[in-house]
């Protein structure tokens, strides 16, 4: 059964979990593409709709979702999606990595853990992104909304990544910094795991009932039951 967001969930016993596996957001949890999108969502904007000011603060609130289901709940163009991705190539290279995700992800490698990445994104663009970072080689798989019948806070992004990696839901765990991952990650049965060291809404995130909270990359390691490399 579907374990809704606003149900208490049951405390996860991290000692007594065999995690084998990592699935991650990607914007705002690995990469830091803030500006990038706001100047993508702006030019997106100007083109389609026309003058006035973008509302890129309401855009950030619905991050985790794909973005033609953000146009539907904003009530915009889905034309916009168009140059907001061209723009969003362009620009690519002013996307940086998180601090401290490089050596996290390379120790979760080196440990043996399988990870994925399950991104608002479409796959392409998540690829492209990672390839050019020169991390996508850590990841056994990356999947894009566009990848699976429906995107995020449904289940099946989360699903996919678990057939992918052959895993058991009890031996994932999902790090994400909305609440639509979250809803993703425990309606597959898996912990869900609230990264915070980007500009979120801490708030509301706890709010989600989150079966962890992490401020910094590293501190995801002692939930694989691995230590923190010296």
């Amino acid at each position: 059964m579907t374990q809704h967001m606003n149900a208490t969930p049951t405390p996860v016993d991290w000692q007594r979990r065999d995690t084998q596996a990592v699935v991650f957001d990607l914007d705002g949890v690995l990469v830091d593409s803030f500006e990038v999108m706001r100047q993508a969502f702006t030019v997106a904007y100007a083109e389609v709709v026309g003058d006035g000011r973008a509302p890129f603060e309401e855009y950030n609130r619905h991050q985790g979702r794909y973005f033609p289901d953000i146009m539907r709940i904003m009530g915009l163009p889905p034309a916009m999606e168009e140059p907001f991705v061209r723009e969003s190539y362009r620009l690519q290279a002013q996307v940086p990595l998180f601090d401290g995700v490089v050596p996290l992800l390379k120790e979760l490698h080196r440990q043996g853990v399988r990870m994925a990445v399950a991104t608002g994104k479409s796959g392409p663009r998540a690829r492209s992104l990672l390839a050019a970072l020169g991390v996508v080689d850590l990841f056994a798989h990356v999947i894009g909304s566009d990848e699976v019948p429906r995107p995020k806070p449904a289940p099946d992004i989360v699903e996919r990544a678990l057939g992918l990696l052959g895993v058991r839901p009890e031996q994932a765990l999902m790090v994400g910094d909305a609440v639509t991952d979250l809803a993703s990650a425990r309606g597959a049965g898996v912990a869900a795991v609230a990264a915070v060291w980007a500009d979120v809404d801490e708030a509301e995130l706890l709010a989600a009932g989150p079966d962890a909270v992490l401020r910094a990359p590293h501190e995801l390691l002692p939930l694989c039951g691995l230590l923190n490399p010296v």
